[in-house]
Parts: structure tokens; C-alpha cells; sequence
């Protein structure tokens, strides 16, 4: 979106995370021109690693960089417990106050990064093909291991209550890397601190949203980690995607945002096959399976919230 591009000109990212009066702002953009029913509040997963101890910045084209990628039992073992309500406050007041500014005219939707992902930029130190390293950690080390994902869930864990207390109406637990894990890996390495994060946020009073990319196979371990909702990305049809997870449970996705680069006839026709295998069941959040491409124009989105929409009144 231009306007913000436009702030992007004159902020970084971890200043407009860190200023509640510009994450407020980016957060209320989409709003403002897409007829989405929900806003997700403006922030980062690697929030929570600074007051860990882990510092990191972004890389101009690159992403994320760890300064100091953890990498041994020692590294992991200086890790910090920190409070999310003190360390953190600043997410806090954004959300505070971007509650005001919805006066309720959409839910708003906060979120953590899931232990697998934070772990992997903390070791791997950025972004990663095969996670060499943090499978290096988690088969060679791991104790240590679990000692730390056991820390991160606790501090993510408080950091979702945390934004509960806030105003927040669904909070969503985003592992973005867990992909890059068999089922047999996921349910010893991970589910047990994931499940964690689950259940201490669990009798909130709001929903909860777990999501992965690339899980097509552990998606009934991700099931039985928690979430009311479960995401699935475009690689698994909706209809099979849903059955591993359950119809208890509902879903989120499955368009695969690549598609919005193309012509609209080909969105609304991948749409409608989406919408087809959910055959109107309740529980189908209509999404992408991943974020939005930085590439992608304006004016698809608004069509495909519209398309939806008018697809899916009742």
C-alpha cells in the first residue's frame, strides 16, 4: 500500500513496531481500503528476542539478522526471562489504542511467533533453506533445546494473555518454519511447548488461531497443539485439509497469495474452487495461505475481498 510505503520512507520497521502511534496507523490502512472483517494488529514475531537478550535488527532486502545466532548449550543457556507487560508495554498501548480507533467496527487480531520459528531465527540467525543449524541444536542438543522452547513458550504464552488483557478479540500463534519438520520431529521436538501456548491461553474468552505454512503433513499435529482454528496453506486442497484436522475445528485459507499477481479471472476461479470444497460449512475463514507479496497490486486485493463477499452473503 503507498501509504505505507510512505511511512516506510521515514521509519523503520522496528520503529513503527515500537511506536504505538505508527503501528496504530498501519494497522488501521488495510482497513481503511479493503473490506476485510477483521484488522491484525501491526507488529513483529521477533518482538520478544530483544528482552531475551537476542539481538537482531532488519536488513535493508534481507529480512531479519540475528547479531549473535545462538549456536551452543552456553548461547542458549544466557537466554532471559523477561515480563511481557513491562518489556513489551508498547504493544500493548497500540493495541489499546487501536481499539479505540475501530470503535468496533472490525475484531482485532494479535499474535506471537510459535517456538519453532523464534528458535530458528535465534539460531540459524535469519532466514534458512534447510534450518542445518537448528535441526544441528535440536538432534545434537537436545536439552538445551527444550530448555529453551520450554522459555519461549512461557514468555509467549504471557505475551498472548497480555494482549488479551489489552482488548484484542483472537490472537493467532504464527509458525511460519515449522514446515520444515516431519510428524515424528514436530510431536518431540515441538507439540509438547506449542500445546503449552495453547493451553495457557486457553478460557480466555476469545478464539485462538494456530498457523503454519508448508503443513500439510503434521497438520493433525498441529491439531492436537491447540487452536480453534487451524491454517492451511494453498498446497493441500481445503476439503483434505480439513478433514486431518478435524471438523471440530475450523479452518483458515487457502489461497495461495502468488495468485493475486495474475489476472482476476484466474483469482475468482481459484476462489471459487476454495469456497466450493468448503461447501459452506461453518468455520472456513477465507484467507491466503502465507502473507500478502509486497508486489502485489492494491486494487486485486480489494476485488477478491469484494468477489468473497459477494460470493458468500447469505
Amino acid at each position: 500500500m503507498s501509504e505505507y510505503r510512505s511511512l516506510r520512507e521515514r521509519y523503520s520497521l522496528l520503529d513503527l513496531c515500537r511506536t504505538p502511534d505508527l503501528a496504530t496507523e498501519v494497522t488501521l490502512q488495510p482497513v481503511r481500503r479493503i473490506e476485510v472483517d477483521a484488522a491484525i494488529l501491526f507488529s513483529d514475531l521477533l518482538l520478544p528476542l530483544a528482552p531475551m537478550g537476542i539481538a537482531f535488527d532488519f536488513i535493508h532486502g534481507e529480512g531479519p539478522a540475528i547479531a549473535e545466532p545462538l549456536r551452543s548449550d552456553a548461547d542458549l543457556a544466557r537466554v532471559r526471562r523477561f515480563e511481557p507487560r513491562t518489556e513489551l508495554g508498547y504493544v500493548l498501548d497500540a493495541i489499546r489504542q487501536i481499539k479505540r480507533a475501530l470503535s468496533g467496527r472490525v475484531p482485532l487480531i494479535g499474535f506471537a511467533g510459535a517456538p519453532f520459528t523464534l528458535a530458528s531465527y535465534a539460531i540459524e540467525g535469519g532466514h534458512s533453506n534447510n534450518f542445518a543449524h537448528t535441526k544441528s541444536v535440536m538432534y545434537g542438543h537436545s536439552s538445551a533445546w527444550h530448555r529453551f522452547c520450554d522459555l519461549l513458550a512461557d514468555i509467549v504464552g504471557e505475551y498472548l494473555v497480555a494482549q488479551v488483557e489489552a482488548g484484542v478479540d483472537a490472537v493467532q500463534v504464527f509458525d511460519s518454519w515449522v514446515g520444515a519438520l516431519n510428524a515424528a520431529d514436530y510431536r518431540e521436538f515441538i507439540l509438547p511447548h506449542t500445546k503449552k501456548i495453547f493451553d495457557r491461553i486457553a478460557g480466555l474468552g476469545v478464539p485462538t488461531i494456530h498457523f503454519g505454512v508448508g503443513t500439510g503433513a503434521i497438520l493433525r499435529e498441529l491439531r492436537t497443539a491447540g487452536g480453534d482454528v487451524i491454517g492451511a496453506d494453498w498446497r493441500t486442497p481445503l476439503d483434505e485439509a480439513w478433514e486431518r484436522i478435524g471438523s471440530d475445528r475450523a479452518i483458515q485459507g487457502n489461497l495461495d497469495p502468488t495468485l493475486l499477481l495474475g489476472p482476476l479471472d484466474r483469482v475468482f476461479a481459484a476462489t471459487d474452487e476454495i469456497l466450493e470444497r468448503a461447501n459452506g460449512r461453518a468455520g472456513h475463514v477465507f484467507n491466503l495461505g502465507h502473507g500478502i507479496l509486497p508486489t502485489t497490486p492494491l486494487e486485486h486485493v480489494q476485488a477478491l475481498a469484494r468477489y468473497v463477499h459477494q460470493k458468500t452473503r447469505s
